[in-house]
Formats: structure tokens, C-alpha cells, sequence
């Protein structure tokens, strides 16, 4: 099919928002180059194509999360030695905010170690809020699951993104986490959306799933009433102490098709690459550009895991022509 035609049937798609499993699989098994080639097209269509919109994350409140996500060094059920802190101190949080964005960071995205925040602690969420969108930054949150009630206060604050990814498949979210449901993940989107923030909600590739639980992410995702604004792709990474400490890599290319698939499916969304950055190549990195691919995390550290240093990530950028976005709806 002609990539205008292909285009024009899955912008289609997206408007009844009815994607299938069969759907999506028939796309992902396009012969690689195909599949990239379209997925490509269609970002070309809707965004920038040399585009790159930069985001920073803050661990502000680490360790102690009492989830047991098979994944996370936060979860005080796992072992890896990682020690409980307590919120940090605003003015601490807005010089770590001025630093993002003296390098480049357009969105400033902080985030808490809790199954969701307690009543005692919104003041201080609000504070962070508005304290950060002074400096010029777009907001982001992620604070586990929140209340409709919640999701209003924090909107009425100003706040721009709620992150909370849905991880994986509902078939296997359960053999990760077993203290939350994946409908608990889903009623927090719905209420941040109702509140009209701005809903960031992607997954992880690595933890165990198969082809079929990553595309059916996807299909969740894209068949939400209306598709994330951003959707970060993650990379496990392997966490001693963690239940996914010895999980094997990724296939770097079963990983690009998952970055192709995810613009296919969810063509205006802002696709991300999140966690895992480290263990991919730069020639890795480059064909997920291409793929659609337009929003990365920069910073040495992505909560509490490692991330490539500024100066590889200034070196690709720099090599590949990408051109960093302004603060204006990124990812």
C-alpha cells in the first residue's frame, strides 16, 4: 500500500480508536525496513522531523514505595539496599530545575516513591507545581495513583503532564505487580484527563512479556477516549536486589519496532525514549529517531538509574542533526 494511503488508513483507525491485537500485529511483522519507512512518513506528517523535545527527571521523595513492582529499586519489596528519603526541601527541587534548564530541558518531570500521595503532602506537590512553572518549564508529575479530587488540585496548580504508565499488557501486568490493578492505572488516567492534564502513560519492554503483551500495550493505550500526549518507551533496566535482576536484553530491533508501531498507532503523540538509554547504541538510538521517536530524557540519573551523560547525549544530538524543541506541547 501506498505510504499516503497507509497514512490515510491509520489516521482512520485513530479517529475510531477501535485498534485490534490482529491490527497492530499485522503492522509490527511489516518486513523491518517497511515498517520503518512508514512509521517514519507518518511522524513526517505530524511533527518536525529533525525535532527533539528534551525532559529531566527528579527523584523528589526516594525509596520505601510500598509497591511491589518486580522492576523498581524503590519498591521496599525489593532488596536493593536503596534507603528510604523523605520529600525534598522546594528550594532544593528549583535549583535542580534551574540546572535542567541551563542544559536544554524544556519539561521538568518529578517524581515520588508512593502508592499515591497523602492529603498531607498536596500542599507541598502544589508548591513544587508552581514553583517550576515560574522558572518557565513545563510540569510533570508522577506520584502513583491519584483521586479524581486530586487530579483537580494539581490541575488547578498548573500542572502540565501526570505521568503513570500502564506498564504492560492487562493479561500480564499481574506477574509484575500484584499490590495495584491495571484498572487502578487506568481510572488515574481518566481522572487526570478529566481534569485536563495533560496524560503521559507508556510501558516497559524487558520485564518478561511477550511480542503479543507489548503490542497489546500499544492497543490500550491507542484505544484509550483519546491516546496519551506522550507515550515513554522504557528499556528495563536489570536493578540488583530487584525479581527482574538476571531478565535478559531487549532485541534491539523487536525495540525499534515497538518505537515504529508506537507512532503508527498513536501518530500526534509524543514518543519517548525513556529508561535503558545506556545499554543502547547510538546507532540503536538513531534508527528510533527515524522510527518516530522525538522525546528523550536527558541527566545522568533517571530517578534513581542510570542515563548516558550529557556529553554523549550533546554528541548525538549534535551528530544526527536533531535540533532541541522549544516548551510548547512537547512530549
Amino acid at each position: 500500500m501506498p505510504a499516503k494511503k497507509e497514512s490515510q488508513k491509520i489516521s482512520d483507525m485513530n479517529e475510531s480508536a477501535r485498534w485490534t491485537l490482529r491490527d497492530a500485529r499485522e503492522l509490527y511483522e511489516l518486513p523491518f525496513l517497511d515498517l520503518l519507512f512508514r512509521s517514519h512518513t507518518l511522524h513526517r506528517a505530524n511533527f518536525a522531523p529533525n525535532s527533539i523535545q528534551l525532559s529531566r527527571l527528579l527523584s523528589i521523595k526516594t525509596g520505601g514505595c510500598p509497591e511491589d513492582c518486580g522492576y523498581c529499586s524503590q519498591s521496599m519489596h525489593n532488596t536493593s539496599g536503596l534507603k528510604a528519603s523523605k520529600l525534598m526541601e522546594a528550594a532544593d527541587v528549583i535549583v535542580e530545575a534551574q540546572k535542567a534548564k541551563a542544559s536544554g530541558a524544556t519539561r521538568y518531570c518529578m517524581g515520588a516513591a508512593w502508592r499515591g500521595p497523602k492529603a498531607r503532602d498536596e500542599a507541598s506537590i502544589v508548591s513544587l507545581i508552581r514553583s517550576v512553572k515560574g522558572l518557565g518549564l513545563e510540569t510533570c508529575m508522577t506520584l502513583g495513583l491519584l483521586s479524581a479530587e486530586q487530579s483537580r488540585t494539581f490541575a488547578n496548580a498548573g500542572l502540565d503532564y501526570y505521568n503513570h504508565n500502564i506498564d504492560t499488557s492487562e493479561r500480564f501486568y499481574s506477574s509484575i505487580v500484584t499490590t495495584r490493578s491495571f484498572a487502578d492505572r487506568l481510572k488515574t488516567i481518566a481522572y487526570v484527563r478529566e481534569a485536563g492534564i495533560k496524560v503521559c502513560s507508556g510501558g516497559i519492554l524487558g520485564i518478561g512479556e511477550t511480542v503479543d503483551d507489548r503490542i497489546d500495550m500499544l492497543v490500550t493505550l491507542a484505544n484509550l477516549p483519546a491516546p496519551p500526549d506522550s507515550v515513554p518507551i522504557n528499556m528495563l533496566i536489570p536493578i540488583a536486589g530487584s525479581r527482574l535482576a538476571s531478565a535478559p536484553p531487549v532485541d534491539p530491533i523487536a525495540f525499534v519496532r515497538i518505537v515504529a508501531l508506537a507512532r503508527m498507532m498513536m501518530p500526534t503523540s509524543f514518543v519517548r525514549l525513556t529508561a535503558g538509554r545506556t545499554a543502547m547504541s547510538d546507532e540503536m538510538q538513531a534508527l528510533c529517531f527515524f522510527a518516530g521517536a522525538n522525546s528523550m530524557f536527558i541527566g545522568e540519573t533517571l530517578l534513581t538509574a542510570p542515563n548516558p551523560d550529557s556529553d554523549r547525549d550533546n554528541s548525538l544530538i549534535r551528530r544526527l542533526g536533531l535540533v532541541p524543541a522549544a516548551a510548547e506541547g512537547g512530549a
